[in-house]
This record gives structure tokens, C-alpha cells and sequence, in this order.
């Protein structure tokens, strides 16, 4: 009896504070000793604490933008690619591409530009020439060009416009290879791949870091194309460049993505035999004209100024307005409804500039 009124005089003796800081610190004990429980007996001991991160953190990884990291300052990788129709069945890498345009040149076929950034592709090609307006997307994107010759203007271009650029024509040997195992002409069997363009640029002295933002503006967050006043269904969309190629997209509901085809044909990886699958396309048309006096029937292209177009993914398309204000300048995608600044889904994208004239179908 004694030692209990001890014990009930010595808490009834403590002041407010002391009995508050007491029952603290009793609730810290019983939590440090529940935690050192879970280690004890709990924690797998082959989770390393970069995991534990990234268990507490899932949910903003989740937010963050997957088809590129918005934070990075590397220059992308632009590679002019072969699309004639004996070349196209032997395109690789173009999955991996977080960016690709389609232009016009002579004769009616169309030649691509495919972006890479940060990322690790085996196989990129066909590689072949360029053509001098392709040279202004090069620059919206603060790119290291890659190609294999091209045409006299685009060669004085580069040259006058300070474009770092790697070229097959100089560098074949070290940092292009051709696939000799290819039943097609030479000039359509030229490759290259990210580990052989990176050591090119670190030979060159070529700046490594970018000093433009991203072209796009990407949303974490699926983009509320539906609620556009412009809004259309867009689950077949038909894109004509001439009369010998022909663009197709339909609309996979499932993993929504638009599936490419072209001219009938599905448009399909040499390595992987995967057909290529867009998240987005941005669409719009520019006036090409023959260049006066050339032999080859080369084009220039009206691409400096403003225009509508649509932006389509996840089975819609919106009216969109672009604006490129020079050669170097960025182009500028907005609503049309709106005026504000267009929004795309994480993913890849195909910026489809088609000639004016062609047919567009939207259904």
C-alpha cells in the first residue's frame, strides 16, 4: 500500500507541462517501438530504401509524363527517314519516336522526321537525304539533325543556318552501317542508333543541352477533348498526300491509340513486326510549290505562318489553330474555341502537314 500512494503522490506532485511532455513521450516509445517491431520481423530485407521511396511516392509517379521527362535538358535526336514505298517495309525504330512529322517532297512521296530523346534504340532508318525545310522543325526542336546527303539548298542551309548536324555522306563508316541483307537498292538500306549518334556528337563538340522547353505541352491527366464546342468523333481519319501515299489511322478503343496505316498497308516495324501506333496526331496544311528551274522537281514549302488544323487522340478531334512565326520559331498549337494553348495526352504524337488540296477525312 505503501509504494502505490508513493507512486500515485508522485504523479499527483507533477505539474500540467511535465504530466503533457510525459504522455508525449510515452506515445513517441510505443511508436518507435512498433516501428522497430516492423523491421524486426517485417521488412523484407532485399527492398532496397529507393523502393521503399517509390512505394510512399506511387502516386505522384503516376502523375508524371511518360513519353518524355519534362525536366530533361537533353537535345533530341531528329533523323530524316526513308519513306519511299520499296524502303518502307525495312523502318525501324520509329515507335521509340516521341515526335514525327510527315512532309511532302518531289514526286510526290513524302519523307518523315523522327524525334528521339532520351531513349536507347538499336535501329533507326532508313536514313536518307535531306530537304531544307525539313531544317526549320530541326530548329523548333533545338535538334541534332541526322540524315545521309541531301539537296544542294538543304546543304546551304545547313551551313547558314550553324545547324549541328551528322551526315552519312561524311560519317558512313563510323557512325551509320548499311544492312547489305536487304533486297533493296543501297541508298535504302542505311541505319543508325542512338549509341552511335551519341558518340558522334561527343567527337563533333556538339552542345548537348538544350535551350528550348518541350515542343508540346503534355497533360498528365487524360485531355477533356468531348467537352469542345469543335468536338468530332474521330475513329477512322484518312490523310492524303498525293497520289502515292495515302495515310490511314484507326482508333484501338482498347489501349487507346490510332494504329497506322499507309497506302492499304499496315504500317509496320522491320524488327519488331509491330504495327506503329500514335497516341496523338496533329494535322493541318501548308501550299508546296515546285522550286523554278530544278531538275529533280524539289519543293518549297509555305510553312511560315499561321493556319487551322485538328488535334485528334482517344477517339476525337478537336479544331486547332498554328502559328510559326520563322524558320527557328516554335509553331504554336492552340483551341480554336478557345484560344488557349493545346493540351496533348502523354504519348507520342504525328504531326501530319499535309499539302493544300489533299483530301482530309474525319470519321
Amino acid at each position: 500500500m505503501k509504494k502505490k500512494t508513493k507512486k500515485n503522490n508522485f504523479f499527483k506532485n507533477l505539474s500540467k507541462k511535465k504530466k503533457i511532455a510525459l504522455l508525449v513521450i510515452s506515445v513517441l516509445l510505443v511508436f518507435a517501438i512498433g516501428i522497430g517491431t516492423y523491421f524486426c520481423f517485417f521488412y523484407d530485407k532485399d527492398t532496397s530504401i529507393k523502393d521503399v521511396i517509390k512505394k510512399v511516392t506511387k502516386q505522384e509517379e503516376v502523375k508524371k509524363i511518360k513519353i518524355v521527362d519534362p525536366d530533361s535538358k537533353t537535345r533530341p535526336y531528329a533523323v530524316m527517314i526513308n519513306n519511299l514505298g520499296v524502303a518502307r517495309p525495312y523502318q525501324s525504330g520509329l515507335q521509340d519516336a516521341y515526335i514525327m512529322y510527315e512532309f511532302i517532297v518531289e514526286g510526290g512521296i513524302t519523307r518523315y522526321l523522327a524525334l528521339f530523346k532520351d531513349v536507347n534504340v538499336d535501329r533507326i532508318g532508313t536514313i536518307r537525304s535531306s530537304r531544307h525545310y525539313y531544317l526549320d522543325y530541326v530548329l523548333e526542336n533545338d535538334a541534332i539533325y541526322v540524315h545521309w546527303g541531301g539537296s544542294e539548298f538543304a546543304y546551304n542551309d545547313i551551313s547558314k543556318l550553324g545547324i549541328n548536324n551528322v551526315d552519312g555522306m561524311a560519317y558512313g563508316g563510323k557512325y551509320f552501317w548499311k544492312d547489305k541483307s536487304l533486297n533493296v537498292s543501297t541508298e535504302h538500306t542505311a541505319y543508325s542508333k542512338t549509341e552511335m549518334i551519341d558518340n558522334a556528337v561527343n567527337k563533333l563538340g556538339y552542345r548537348k543541352e538544350t535551350n528550348k522547353d518541350l515542343l508540346l505541352n503534355y497533360s498528365v491527366d487524360p485531355v477533356d477533348l468531348a467537352s469542345d464546342q469543335t468536338s468530332i468523333d474521330a475513329n477512322s481519319i484518312d490523310i492524303v498526300y498525293s497520289n502515292v501515299v495515302k495515310d490511314h489511322y484507326d482508333y484501338d478503343s482498347e489501349n487507346k491509340v490510332y494504329k497506322r496505316s499507309v497506302n492499304g498497308k499496315e504500317h509496320v516495324d522491320y524488327v519488331t513486326k509491330q504495327q506503329y501506333t500514335f497516341k496523338n496526331i496533329i494535322t493541318y496544311k501548308v501550299t508546296n510549290t515546285t522550286i523554278a528551274g530544278d531538275y529533280k522537281g524539289r519543293q518549297n514549302l509555305d510553312n511560315i505562318g499561321s493556319g487551322d488544323g485538328y488535334y485528334i487522340s482517344e477517339g476525337k478531334a478537336v479544331e486547332i489553330t498554328w502559328t510559326k512565326n520563322s524558320r527557328e520559331a516554335q509553331t504554336i498549337y492552340k483551341l480554336k474555341s478557345t484560344g488557349e494553348e493545346l493540351k496533348v495526352n502523354d504519348g507520342n504524337t504525328f504531326i501530319q502537314i499535309q499539302p493544300t488540296g489533299q483530301t482530309l477525312t474525319i470519321s
